[in-house]
């Protein structure tokens, strides 16, 4: 990977009009009457908006190949085709109430550098490629981030293709009724950068009035089933004192895992988001409750701190008289810290474009956490309105858009190599 110093194109926009009619447009296969998206992954409406992006990739001259797993790979030749890709891209699958810039956001402004690369006759030494990332929600199939998943070698090609929805149907046999079942083998080629650009998700940059976030790595999560038993009463005739409420004790858990979190900032995260009581009866004590946790941190010290505070709280709860707990770990990613190198490439991009910037962990999964187990890779975000996502009102300003892909532009041109114009002259 080769960073360049860009003397000559430092000028080079995006057309940010243009970008923000392309989010609409993709935004209307799927639109939800609360102007949100619902396009689940490798459904029809997922094909209608693959076949939408890839059109307009082909219309730039682009080539286009698909996987095993589904990914698409639009792709700019370079001067030197045999060099490893430039490579950016996300995903444009949503959640059942999605908005519209979660990760399409980041695939369409890659399309917008391409389009901006045709504008102005550049040509890259190394080839550029957009990628859309299949099944990154995981709200249809699990596990989540599984195109990139499966690229990075994180879980294999036949895990993920066996994997059904709640109807029975495989992402196998998914892929193959949208079309988009490749033949393209998965992964195993080198990346000579890998870039995402994505709305945060989250309030930092908005409570900070800035435009970009660059984005250092991403918190590590490990996840957790538990469940704890105590006795089913009759609400009336048992004394408070003799009660084993498993609801109370669930409730000393949860406060134990926010103070977890507060005592682990300022990167740490703790959050009970799922809480099922046996047997909900109005008057009837609690003897069972199952719930989720889920903890989060920058790095794996940290992380493992908080893990071990879970567990103290665990046993101090099944140490009292009638309680039990069990405890089982779900889900693991490790903290991905991103590349030194790229992360300086969009701090450099943001400087030269005079915009506010700041940098910023991220605290959610993305298609980025994945590629960068074996390509260098870096994220920019920019702000989304109140840090709301997930949501059908999901909102994000144009020029904020704007903003973040001219920052992904000049990024991918500075790995680019040497680039010239169609007329021979050079441009950097």
């Amino acid at each position: 990977m080769k960073l360049n110093t860009l003397h000559n194109v430092t000028g080079l926009r995006i057309n940010g009009d243009r970008l923000w009619q392309s989010l609409m447009d993709l935004a209307q296969i799927g639109a939800t009457q609360k102007g949100g998206v619902c396009r689940l992954t490798l459904t029809d409406l997922d094909r209608q908006g693959r076949d939408l992006v890839s059109a307009w990739a082909r219309e730039l001259g682009c080539t286009i190949r698909v996987d095993q797993i589904g990914n698409v790979f639009m792709r700019r030749a370079g001067q030197d085709d045999t060099l490893p890709p430039v490579m950016t891209g996300s995903h444009i699958d949503t959640q059942p109430t999605g908005g519209k810039f979660d990760g399409n956001y980041g695939v369409l402004a890659g399309i917008e550098v391409l389009r901006t690369l045709a504008d102005h006759d550049i040509q890259t030494e190394a080839p550029v490629e957009v990628a859309i990332w299949t099944n990154e929600e995981g709200s249809r199939f699990v596990p989540v981030m599984m195109g990139s998943g499966v690229f990075a070698g994180a879980f294999t090609l036949e895990h993920a293709l066996s994997a059904a929805d709640r109807e029975g149907i495989s992402v196998r046999d998914a892929l193959k009724a949208i079309g988009y079942d490749g033949a393209e083998p998965v992964g195993g080629r080198a990346i000579g950068a890998y870039f995402e650009a994505h709305i945060e998700q989250g309030p930092i940059l908005e409570a900070n009035d800035l435009p970009i976030g660059i984005v250092e790595g991403a918190l590590g999560q490990r996840w957790f089933d538990i469940e704890i038993t105590g006795q089913e009463a009759h609400a009336g005739p048992t004394p408070m004192a003799l009660r084993r409420d498993a609801l109370l004790a669930a409730a000393e858990l949860i406060q134990a895992v926010n103070r977890i979190a507060l005592d682990h900032a300022p990167h740490g995260r703790g959050t009970v988001g799922y809480i099922d009581g046996f047997p909900n009866s109005r008057n009837v004590i609690p003897g069972r409750v199952s719930l989720t946790v889920d903890l989060r941190a920058a790095d794996d010290a940290v992380l493992d701190s908080m893990c071990s505070a879970l567990t103290q709280a665990c046993e101090q709860i099944a140490s009292q008289p009638g309680y039990a707990v069990t405890r089982k770990e779900v889900v693991y990613f490790p903290p991905q810290p991103f590349d030194a190198r790229l992360v300086d490439a969009v701090r450099e991009g943001a400087d030269a474009l005079g915009l506010g910037a700041m940098p910023v962990i991220s605290g959610a999964g993305h298609d980025a956490v994945y590629l960068a187990r074996v390509a260098p890779t870096a994220m920019i975000f920019v702000p989304c309105k109140d840090g709301i996502s997930h949501n059908e009102i999901e909102d994000a300003r144009p020029d904020h858009l704007e903003a973040g892909a001219n920052v992904l532009l000049h990024a991918m041109l500075r790995c680019c190599g040497s680039l010239s114009s169609t007329s021979g002259n050079t441009l950097a």
